[in-house]
C-alpha cells in the first residue's frame, strides 16, 4: 500500500467512478440550495435529495462527488480528541434507479483493493442483520471470507430518517492492528475501540417507510455511498488521525510556527492546535460559500467557530489577529479541488480578519464585566460565581466559559457549573425544537397528480402570451377537476410565459383564461422537478382541467421588471469597478423599476462613490449596449469571464447574459435587448444589513421619472412660496440663510445685553445676610440657558454671593443656584442650596458647590421656595 496525499486520494476516487460512467459533479455549496430543512450541508447525499425523492430529474442516473460537509453537534469535543472535527469531505457514488447492490459492492471492493491497493486481510465488511442478499454478494461473488464479515442490527446497518426512502447498509472497515485494540477477546468490527475503523458506508435505498413502521419496496431502488476522504487518506498515509493527514498537518504546522509551539509536546497545547486547525478549515470554506458571521443560523455557526479558534490562539499566546494568515494555508492546500478559494482569497481573509478583530473587543468587554463580577463576589464574601452570570457572559457577550473558569481559578473562586450547564441545556433544547420545526429531510412535496417527467415549458423569454393546456388544478389544497368564480386556485400548464420567482426576480402577474372563465394570477412558483405553479383567484366563470387557455402576463409590469434586472447587472459591474473585486452579490430583489441589491463590502459606500456608480451605470445605459443571451457549456462561460452568483449551483449548460463588452453574467432572468431601454438609474439609499454586507436600493425607468416629476413639482412650489424661479431658488435660500444668521447674531447681542443688565440689577439689589450677598429672583418665560448665563455672570462678578434664580415655562419649573468662592469658603454650597429650594417646590436638584440646577412640580410654590434662601444662608454660614 503506497503513501498517497489527500488531494490524490480525492482525484483517484472521482476518476475511478467517472470510468464507471458516473457524472463527476463539483461539490455543492455548504449553504443548502432550495432546502430550508438543513442549516448546512452535512452529508454527500444532502444536496441530492430531490433526485432520490423523485422531485427532480438528475442530469445523469449515475453521479459521483466529493462534497464539502459541516457537522457541529460535537463541537465541544473538537480538539479534546484527535477524531472529532467539524469540517470534512465526503466521497460518494450515487445511482438513481440504475445499478444496485451488486455493482455498488463490487466497485467499492475494486477501488479499495485494486486502485488503492489496501491489503484484503486488513479489510472487514458488515451487513444488515437480515440482508442475506448483500451477505451473499460479498462472500460468494466478491470473495470476502466469512471470517471478515459481520451482521449488525438496525442501529448500525440500516439507514432511515423519519418517514421516506430508507434501506440496509454495508460498511467497510480497516483493521489498524493489534496495537490499537482494547484487548478484549471479543474485540471485533463494531467494537468502540480504535482498532477497526469504518471508512465507507454503502446505503441500499430499497424501501419506503410510512412513518408507522411499515416498509414497502420502492419502485426505483437507489445507491447512496459515503466515504470520509480524510479517513481514507489517513489509512493511505499510515497515520493515526485526521490531524496527521498531509494537507491538514500543514495547516497545523503553520499555526505551530506562529505560536512557537510544537505538536505532541503538551496535551493542553495540542488541544488548541487541533481546535484552530479544524475550525479554520471550516470557516474558510463557509466564508467562501457566502456565509457571513452573525448571531443566528449558519452565520452563528461561523461566528462560533471563528471565535473558538481565536480564543485558542490566545491560549497559545498569540495576542494578534492571525487566522487570516492561517487561511492562506487552507487555500493553498485545497484550491486545486475548490478553485473558488483562490478566486475569493482577498474576500475570505477580510471577513476572517474583521471577525477576529471584533472578537478581541468581545474578550476585552467580557473581561471587564468578569472583573466587576469578581469584585462584587469579594464584597459580598461569596466564593462562587453564579451559573446565570457565567451564562450571560457566554451567551450575550460571547465570552468563553473556559476562560471564565480559568480566571476564577486564578482568583481562588469557583463557578456554579451545574446551573450553567442547565442553562446551556435549556438553550440547546430550544434550538433543537427550532430545528425540529423544520421537519425531516423534506422528502415530501405537494401531490399534483402528475408524473415527475411532466414539466412546464417556459416560453416567456420571447413571448408575453401563450396558448396552453391546463395539466392540473388545485383548489383548497386538493386536486380538483374545475375551479369557479371566487375560488383560490393553483394551476399547472404545459407551457407558460409567466416567470416564476427566482434569482431575486419577482414572479409575473397576469391572467389565464378562456371563453368559460378568467383567473387572475398573483404569484408563480417553480417546483424542483420543473412544474410552474400559477397561483391566483378565479374572477369570473369557470375553468376545468385539460382546458385550452390563453396565458397572458402583465406586459407593462414585465417590461419594468426587465428594466430593473438589466440595470442590476450594470450596478454590480459598476460596484466592482468602484469598490473592488471583493464585491459579490449577497442577495437581490428585482421588482418593477425597483432594485434592492445586497453585496459584500466592509464600509459604507461614500456619497462620492455612490455618485461615481450612478454616473457609470447611466453612461452604460446611454451607450445603448446590445444585450445578448446565449446558452453554452459552463466551461465556455467561465472562459468569457462570466460572473456567477455567490454560492449558487449551476448545471453543465448555463445562460449567459452579455451587455456589450461591459458586463457578462450567468443569469436565468428576463432582460431588455438594449441597455438604453432602462432609461435612467439612480441610487435612493445605501445602508448596512449585516456585518460585511451592504444594501443599495435604486430605481430606474418610470419609477425614477415619477420621483423626478414629484421632486420637480415640490421644487416649483418652494420657488413660488419664496417668490423666485426654480433656477434662482438656491441663491434665494442662501441669501435668506445669511439674513437669518445675521438676525440671530443681532438677537444674541441684544439678549447678552439684557442678561448683563438684569445681572447688574440683581447685584445692586442684593441683601446682606451674615456678610454674604444674597440674591433671589423669578424670571418668568426664561429658559434654563438664560438662567445659567445670568448666574455665571453674578458668580464670577461677586465672590461673596449666593444667588437663586427661578423660571416657569409651559408649566415646567427650573431653579439655578450659584455660589461665589468666598461664599463657598463660608460653608454655603450651591448643591445644598438647590436641594433645599427644590424640595420646597415639590421637586429635586443637585450639582457642584459653585453651580447647581433643579426643578419643581408646582409653579405656585416658586415664591415660597425662594423665600427660604435667606434663612438657609443665615443658618449655614460660618
Amino acid at each position: 500500500m503506497e503513501y498517497m496525499g489527500l488531494n490524490e486520494v480525492r482525484e483517484r476516487f472521482l476518476s475511478f467512478f467517472e470510468g464507471k460512467e458516473h457524472l463527476r459533479q463539483p461539490s455543492f455549496p455548504l449553504v443548502p440550495q432550495g432546502d430550508n430543512s438543513l442549516l448546512l450541508i452535512n452529508s454527500g447525499m444532502a444536496p441530492l435529495k430531490p433526485y432520490f425523492s423523485g422531485e427532480a430529474v438528475p442530469p445523469r442516473k449515475r453521479m459521483t462527488t466529493c462534497q464539502k460537509c459541516i457537522r457541529t453537534p460535537d463541537i465541544e469535543r473538537v480538539g479534546k480528541t484527535a477524531r472529532h472535527g467539524t469540517f470534512f469531505e465526503m466521497l460518494g457514488n450515487f445511482s438513481f434507479g440504475d445499478y444496485f447492490k451488486r455493482e455498488a459492492s463490487g466497485w467499492a471492493w475494486e477501488f479499495i483493493t485494486e486502485v488503492m491497493q489496501i491489503p484484503t486481510d486488513r479489510l472487514y465488511v458488515s451487513v444488515y442483520l437480515d440482508d442475506d442478499e448483500a451477505f451473499d454478494i460479498w462472500t460468494k461473488e466478491i470473495g470476502v471470507p466469512e471470517s471478515h464479515m459481520t451482521r449488525l442490527g438496525k442501529a448500525d446497518n440500516f439507514w432511515e430518517i423519519g418517514s421516506g426512502p430508507c434501506g440496509p447498509c454495508s460498511e467497510i472497515y480497516y483493521d489498524r492492528g493489534e496495537k490499537h485494540s482494547c484487548g478484549s477477546k471479543d474485540c471485533f468490527v463494531g467494537c468502540d475501540c480504535d482498532r477497526y475503523v469504518e471508512f465507507w458506508n454503502l446505503v441500499f435505498t430499497q424501501y419506503n417507510n410510512d412513518g408507522q413502521g411499515n416498509y414497502t419496496p420502492l419502485a426505483q431502488k437507489n445507491i447512496d455511498t459515503g466515504m470520509g476522504l480524510e479517513r481514507l487518506a489517513a489509512i493511505m498515509q499510515g497515520v493515526d488521525n485526521l490531524f496527521e493527514v498531509d494537507t491538514i498537518k500543514n495547516i497545523m504546522l503553520h499555526i505551530s510556527e506562529i505560536a512557537g509551539v510544537k505538536y505532541k509536546s503538551d496535551e493542553k497545547t495540542d488541544i488548541s492546535l487541533r481546535v484552530i486547525t479544524d475550525h479554520i478549515r471550516s470557516t474558510t470554506m463557509l466564508v467562501c460559500d457566502g456565509v457571513l458571521p452573525s448571531n443566528e443560523g449558519r452565520g452563528y455557526v461561523l461566528r462560533r467557530l471563528l471565535r473558538r479558534a481565536a480564543r485558542h490562539g490566545r491560549l497559545l499566546g498569540i495576542e494578534r489577529p492571525f487566522l487570516n494568515e492561517v487561511c492562506e494555508t487552507v487555500i493553498r492546500e485545497s484550491s486545486s479541488a475548490y478553485p473558488a478559494l483562490e478566486e475569493k482569497r482577498a474576500y475570505i481573509k477580510k471577513v476572517i480578519t474583521m471577525e477576529e478583530e471584533r472578537f478581541s473587543l468581545t474578550i476585552d468587554t467580557g473581561g471587564k464585566m468578569l472583573l466587576d463580577m469578581i469584585a462584587k463576589l469579594r464584597q459580598g464574601g461569596v466564593e462562587t460565581l453564579s451559573g446565570e452570570d457565567a451564562f450571560r457572559l457566554y451567551d450575550t457577550y460571547g465570552y468563553p466559559v473556559d476562560l471564565t473558569v480559568e480566571i476564577l481559578e486564578e482568583e481562588k473562586l469557583g463557578i456554579d457549573m451545574d446551573e450553567f450547564e442547565g442553562l446551556m441545556k435549556a438553550q440547546k433544547e430550544r434550538a433543537r425544537a427550532a430545528r425540529a420545526s423544520l421537519g425531516d429531510l423534506g422528502w415530501t412535496s405537494e401531490n399534483l397528480g402528475l408524473d415527475r417527467s411532466v414539466t412546464t415549458e417556459f416560453t416567456g423569454y420571447g413571448s408575453f402570451e401563450e396558448e396552453s393546456k391546463v395539466l392540473a388544478l388545485v383548489v383548497n389544497g386538493k386536486l380538483a377537476d374545475s375551479v369557479s368564480d371566487g375560488q383560490g386556485v393553483t394551476l399547472v400548464l404545459d407551457k407558460t410565459p409567466f416567470y416564476a420567482e427566482s434569482g431575486g426576480q419577482v414572479a409575473d402577474t397576469g391572467t389565464i383564461g378562456a371563453d368559460t372563465g378568467l383567473i387572475r394570477v398573483e404569484d408563480v412558483r417553480k417546483t424542483p422537478d420543473g412544474k410552474y405553479l400559477h397561483i391566483g383567484v378565479c374572477e369570473s366563470g369557470a375553468l376545468s382541467a385539460r382546458d385550452t387557455v390563453k396565458a397572458s402576463i402583465d406586459a407593462s409590469r414585465r417590461k419594468a421588471i426587465m428594466r430593473a434586472h438589466s440595470a442590476t447587472h450594470l450596478l454590480q459591474k459598476a460596484l466592482r469597478n468602484t469598490l473592488g473585486d471583493h464585491v459579490e452579490q449577497a442577495g437581490s430583489l428585482v421588482e418593477p423599476d425597483r432594485i434592492r441589491f445586497d453585496f459584500t463590502h466592509f464600509s459604507a459606500v461614500t456619497p462620492e462613490e455612490q455618485l461615481k456608480i450612478i454616473n457609470e451605470v447611466n453612461r452604460e445605459i446611454m451607450e445603448g449596449l446590445p444585450i445578448t443571451v446565449r446558452e453554452m457549456p459552463i466551461a465556455d462561460a467561465k472562459k468569457l469571464g462570466a460572473m456567477a452568483l455567490f454560492g449558487e449551483k449551476y448545471g453543465d449548460t448555463v445562460r449567459v447574459v452579455s451587455m456589450g463588452d461591459y458586463s457578462v453574467e450567468l443569469c436565468g432572468g428576463t432582460h431588455l435587448d438594449n441597455t438604453a431601454k432602462a432609461s435612467l438609474f439612480s441610487i435612493t439609499s445605501e445602508y448596512s444589513v449585516a456585518a460585511g454586507v451592504r444594501r443599495i436600493e435604486a430605481k430606474v425607468g418610470l419609477a425614477l421619472y415619477e420621483d423626478y416629476f414629484s421632486q420637480t413639482k415640490r421644487l416649483f412650489e418652494a420657488a413660488s412660496a419664496l417668490k423666485t424661479s426654480p433656477l434662482e431658488l438656491a441663491e434665494r435660500i442662501r441669501g435668506m440663510l445669511d439674513e437669518t444668521r445675521q438676525l440671530r447674531r443681532e438677537l444674541e447681542l441684544v439678549r447678552q445685553r439684557d442678561f448683563l443688565t438684569k445681572a447688574e440689577g440683581f447685584l445692586l439689589s442684593a441683601k446682606l445676610v451674615e456678610g454674604i450677598r444674597v440674591i433671589t429672583a423669578s424670571l418668568p418665560g426664561s429658559d434654563p440657558e438664560a438662567l445659567r448665563k445670568i448666574g455665571d455672570f453674578i458668580r464670577d462678578k461677586e465672590p461673596g454671593v449666593v444667588a437663586v434664580l427661578a423660571t416657569e415655562s409651559g408649566g415646567k419649573v427650573s431653579f439655578l443656584a450659584v455660589c461665589g468662592k468666598d461664599a463657598i469658603a463660608r460653608g454655603i454650597s450651591a448643591g445644598s442650596v438647590i436641594k433645599a429650594v427644590t424640595k420646597a417646590a415639590g421637586g429635586t436638584g443637585g450639582g457642584k458647590p459653585d453651580t447647581a440646577m433643579g426643578g419643581g412640580r408646582d409653579p405656585s410654590l416658586i415664591d415660597d421656595a425662594l423665600a427660604i434662601v435667606d434663612g438657609f444662608v443665615a443658618e449655614n454660614a460660618r
